[in-house]
């Protein structure tokens, strides 16, 4: 079941597109990145799921029924990437009272607190300032703000910002804890290969579009070469590799990367390396990587763009 559709969104600013006919559909449970480019759209899409925009057009759809933002706002956490803390605000004070803002009473507030920095060794950090923290301190306590109502969908713009390894996968671990109990997690960030790591499916926006939605396995095979790694117990020679089955991009000592003619089955291949008598000690595909997918689709889009103009 879905837990999130947004229908043919469209968002304007005076004449300008920023988002341009975004339909999106997220599952319960689903760990969701959502991609693009520095002035793709992202940030005014995650304002209208958030109920800070309204769209112009199209609908938003949150779980089973139209999305009220004065009803259905507290079953959201939302970690934006410029954050919102109050830097003059004693800690455990300033948690308390986010958590009642979405609708925790004091007590079930202090409950989830206390848990909540005793799992990440922030108990001795009660009366600290915000202003006192470093960034990855930051980090870890506006995590602890967003999810400590345990929401049902979770936005995490850049959450891993500023934290050392260590924290990084302290973070990657509740993530997937969350996700594990039922929430929803929609994940934006620049780093592909944490986007390769955790999500389940993605979707890249550019110019205000959607150009890209799968699962990251799929969007993957989508975008293959047919390249292929073949690692030999023997010398191979250059009469072995000229044939009409492939074309060698690399070839170091006893390994070679060729990219096989799409008329041609990975079988032609390994048929006919065996009948040259060639013992093959491994035959792996090379898939592209998601941030060669994403430079691919998006690597000549500006890093800021203007919004696209509104035409009649």
């Amino acid at each position: 079941m879905s837990i999130l559709e947004l229908h043919h969104l469209r968002k304007y600013f005076a004449t300008q597109k920023a988002v341009d006919d975004i339909s999106l559909n997220i599952e319960k449970g689903q760990i969701f990145g959502l991609l693009g480019p520095n002035g793709a759209g992202k940030t005014t899409l995650i304002r209208m799921i958030t109920g800070i925009f309204y769209p112009d057009e199209g609908e938003i759809m949150f779980d089973g029924k139209k999305f009220d933002p004065v009803n259905d706002i507290g079953k959201i956490g939302y970690m934006p990437e410029e954050r919102g803390l109050y830097k003059k605000m004693k800690i455990g004070e300033q948690t308390e009272y986010l958590a009642q803002l979405k609708g925790l009473s004091r007590s079930e507030a202090n409950k989830k607190i206390k848990e909540w920095f005793i799992k990440f060794d922030m108990h001795t950090w009660w009366n600290k300032k915000v202003e006192d923290l470093s960034k990855g301190m930051s980090q870890k306590l506006q995590f602890v703000t967003t999810v400590l109502h345990e929401p049902k969908l979770i936005i995490l713009d850049e959450p891993f910002s500023g934290l050392d390894p260590v924290n990084t996968n302290l973070i990657k671990d509740e993530i997937y804890n969350l996700a594990q109990k039922g929430a929803t997690i929609i994940f934006s960030t620049h780093r592909m290969e944490q986007v390769e790591e955790i999500c389940d499916h993605i979707a890249l926006v550019n110019k205000g579009r959607k150009i890209l939605d799968g699962t990251v396995k799929q969007v993957k095979q989508d975008f293959k070469e047919h390249l292929f790694k073949v690692s030999f117990a023997d010398q191979v020679t250059p009469e072995h590799l000229a044939i009409h089955l492939f074309e060698v991009k690399k070839k170091e000592n006893k390994e070679v990367v060729i990219k096989v003619d799409p008329g041609y089955s990975n079988n032609d291949v390994l048929q006919y390396f065996i009948n040259k008598g060639l013992r093959i000690e491994s035959f792996n595909e090379i898939l592209p990587s998601l941030n060669d997918i994403f430079i691919r689709l998006v690597g000549d889009t500006p890093t800021a763009r203007q919004f696209q103009e509104v035409t009649a």
